[in-house]
């Protein structure tokens, strides 16, 4: 049972949290194009998929409690540790600043929709872009405990 949790973690790192850190970016794209249907549609993308990265969460936690004693695994054991401290400020990055900024752009390029020539940067853009930046390298330095286990 322990190998089935193991892959149902990596599974929904790889299909679950590799798209919660890739939609803001093509939603960049897309509010670069003008397209504010579109930015939309990957906030509300990228809300889902980072609620259901959970999952990966509860699959660590599983696997970590069904890890050989001795590994001496715990909440404790510090790659665990900071990886748990650095998916939980890239999730709340997501949740509390990427979506909302991504929807406060969408709203914007509807109001300017025709007036604005595609391909400019609306106001929040570069707040999207790093904080989505910050929240994928913290997700990275996950991937990177993960597998180091330093």
């Amino acid at each position: 049972m322990d190998t089935v949790i193991s892959i149902l973690h990596v599974a929904t790192a790889v299909f679950i949290v590799g798209p919660m850190a890739i939609l803001p970016m093509t939603g960049l794209r897309a509010l670069r194009s003008g397209s504010a249907a579109q930015v939309r549609t990957l906030a509300k993308s990228t809300t889902i998929f980072s609620w259901l990265s959970l999952l990966t969460v509860v699959f660590g936690f599983g696997a970590m409690g069904m890890a050989d004693p001795r590994y001496d695994l715990s909440f404790t054991t510090p790659w665990i540790l900071w990886s748990i401290i650095a998916y939980v400020i890239a999730f709340l990055l997501n949740v509390f600043v990427v979506v909302p900024q991504l929807n406060k752009a969408a709203d914007a390029a509807e109001q300017t929709e025709g007036a604005a020539a595609a391909g400019s940067k609306p106001a929040g853009y570069g707040l999207i872009v790093g904080t989505n930046g910050i929240a994928s390298l913290l997700l990275v330095i996950v991937v990177v405990l993960m597998i180091w286990k330093p």
